[in-house]
């Protein structure tokens, strides 16, 4: 088939070098270039840069909407347009340029955790299971009709883990509902709305850890967390950004601090963590314990998130 893609993040790529093996990649849509460090110089996205290796034509629209980005579409002849994690809403032009219309390769089993974030909320939520949807796309926000889904254990994974996983698996799902997609034969089920959650983008807030909080908790927001939200600690009022955090028996107070000859550890409600890596203010990522001797840190302090 001759097919359109439109993705930016990593999770994205999986999906795009899986096509590239088996079908006809006519154009590549991401996002412009981000602007990033000090410098302000633009970074491509995961994407483009897997496109450019590809040898794939790359378009970078601000927007989808108009006269001039249906008719380049249209150019292109699709028969199908995949999106996965593109980060635009598609207007109701755009999607009715392809025969076979756009699909979607949904980070989540819809219609549990529509929207920007899937993968954050299903962790911050406690979910065990998450997946991936294969979904026709429409106006609404990922409330198409879904034809094919995959399950995947959460576990313990964090954020990162889980995006690379699904993104694999979607990757495998797409592949293996196209075919029945392009003869005819899939099976297309409406999303019950009553059942719907949503993920919106995650905000600093959604991932920050404090006193008061249960270990569970601060766990999972940890395991949530990324460079653009990252989970963030005062430690006797100096500032760090947690990397790495195990569960721990020891009892401790409440917004304390202890740290002893193998260990820092943090006091929450019912019991504390360990944090086992640390990125402090202006210095390198290293051992939480190691930190905590290098800074004198005696135990009687007390600790307190901070965004």
């Amino acid at each position: 088939m001759r097919v359109v893609f439109m993705g930016t993040p990593e999770f994205a790529v999986p999906s795009l070098r899986a096509l590239a093996q088996e079908h006809q990649i006519v154009g590549v849509y991401t996002r412009p270039d981000a602007v990033s460090g000090r410098g302000s110089s633009r970074r491509p996205c995961a994407v483009k840069r897997e496109a450019l290796e590809l040898g794939l034509s790359v378009s970078e629209p601000s927007s989808l909407r108009g006269r001039e980005s249906v008719e380049f579409l249209r150019s292109l002849e699709p028969d199908v347009v995949v999106v996965a994690a593109y980060g635009m809403l598609l207007p109701p032009e755009i999607l009715d340029v392809p025969r076979l219309g756009c699909i979607n390769v949904h980070a989540s089993l819809l219609p549990r955790w529509r929207g920007a974030a899937p993968i954050q909320w299903a962790i911050l939520d406690g979910d065990e299971v998450t997946g991936v949807s294969i979904m026709q796309m429409e106006e609404g926000l990922d409330t198409g009709p879904v034809c094919a889904t995959s399950r995947v254990e959460i576990s313990r994974k964090s954020a990162k883990e889980l995006t690379a996983e699904l993104g694999e698996v979607g990757a495998r799902t797409l592949l293996s509902a196209l075919p029945d997609i392009e003869s005819g034969r899939s099976e297309w089920i409406e999303q019950d709305d009553d059942k719907a959650t949503y993920a919106r983008k995650i905000v600093k807030a959604d991932v920050a850890i404090r006193p008061g909080m249960e270990t569970a908790e601060a766990m999972r927001r940890l395991r949530a967390s990324s460079d653009q939200a990252s989970t963030r600690v005062l430690i006797a009022g100096r500032g760090a950004t947690l990397v790495e955090l195990r569960g721990s028996d020891e009892a401790i107070p409440d917004g304390m601090v202890r740290v002893d000859r193998s260990a820092l550890l943090l006091g929450l409600s019912d019991g504390a963590i360990e944090i086992v890596r640390m990125k402090p203010d202006g210095k390198s990522e290293m051992g939480g314990v190691d930190w905590a001797r290098g800074m004198r840190v005696t135990g009687d302090e007390h600790w307190e998130g901070t965004l």
